[in-house]
């Protein structure tokens, strides 16, 4: 591959690659169940450290496997309307982008090994599942995101499991309050998928990658947002009502932003403002992870 002035910068192509609006769906969840394990009084942040170095690197390494297997399946071409991909654009062979997806998915089970000695065998299944998962997504003889399944991948992973064993690692026990959390975080997770693949749908279609988008339109995709953003939003309640104080209803703040959003995704018609509005869904999840996390530990 040659490198010329109009080239970027290595570290660029790699910063890219890596899809840094994506990573509040792994740090996020990691916030949220150390801040109701410190609720609970039992708050471990060397563990929750490394609980956030796995998800990271999950999610680093399910972005460039999706930055291979796209390419390979016709899915991502240099016509594609969405941010640049690495492979696509041909900044990154195929072959190297499969080796460095290798390569941080194997530091990330070495990673994950480190809480096998403080949570138990369980965790090592989780992680093992959840690598998998990783290249199962776009990868293998079924990929869970050309068969419509990418929505719950991310609704068990990055909100179910990340929140759930990250405060499992730390109290050794899994609590109501812990449940509503974990689903509300994967639905947030999964409102920045949907934003993704309503931008993408035409191309999609195209190469046969049948998101819920494309199997139900995209009038579908703005109901599933919706109500998706509602049923987070009622998480706050479900915590006020188990005994948590006032405060827990901070992300209620956010319900102007979330019925915005909702809005814009569904007059959006250009892929500048779908580009936007995928970060804008990043965002909110953050927002709402930081506002919870505050609330559980104000209202605790």
């Amino acid at each position: 591959m040659s490198i010329n002035s109009t080239t970027p910068s290595l570290w660029r192509i790699w910063i890219e690659a890596a899809r840094p609006r994506t990573l509040p769906a792994a740090v996020i969840p990691v916030v949220v169940g150390t801040a109701l394990a410190a609720a609970h009084g039992l708050a471990n942040y060397g563990r929750a450290g490394i609980c956030l170095a796995f998800a990271m690197l999950v999610q680093i390494g399910t972005n460039f496997a999706n930055d291979y297997f796209d390419f390979v399946k016709g899915a991502d071409t240099a016509t594609r309307v969405g941010p640049r991909r690495a492979v696509a654009a041909g900044l990154v062979s195929p072959r190297t982008m499969l080796i460095a997806t290798s390569a941080v998915l194997v530091v990330a089970f070495l990673v994950g090994l480190l809480l096998v000695r403080e949570g138990g065998w369980l965790l090592l299944v989780i992680g093992v599942v959840s690598i998998v998962c990783a290249i199962a997504y776009t990868g293998g003889p079924f990929p869970l995101g050309y068969n419509g399944l990418g929505d719950l991948f991310v609704f068990l992973f990055f909100g179910l499991v990340a929140v759930d064993a990250t405060f499992f690692v730390q109290t050794g026990f899994i609590g109501a309050d812990v449940a509503s959390c974990a689903a509300a975080i994967g639905l947030l997770a999964s409102n920045i998928l949907v934003a993704n693949n309503y931008r993408d749908m035409e191309t999609d279609a195209v190469a046969g990658k049948k998101t819920l988008v494309v199997r139900f339109g995209r009038k579908f995709a703005v109901w599933q947002y919706a109500l998706s953003v509602i049923c987070a939003l009622l998480c706050p309640l479900a915590l006020f009502l188990h005994g948590y104080r006032w405060p827990v209803l901070l992300p209620w703040l956010l319900a102007p932003l979330a019925g915005k959003l909702t809005r814009r995704l569904a007059r959006s018609r250009d892929s500048v403002e779908q580009i936007a509005l995928l970060g804008a869904t990043a965002k909110f999840l953050a927002l709402f992870g930081l506002f919870l996390s505050v609330g559980i530990a104000a209202g605790a």
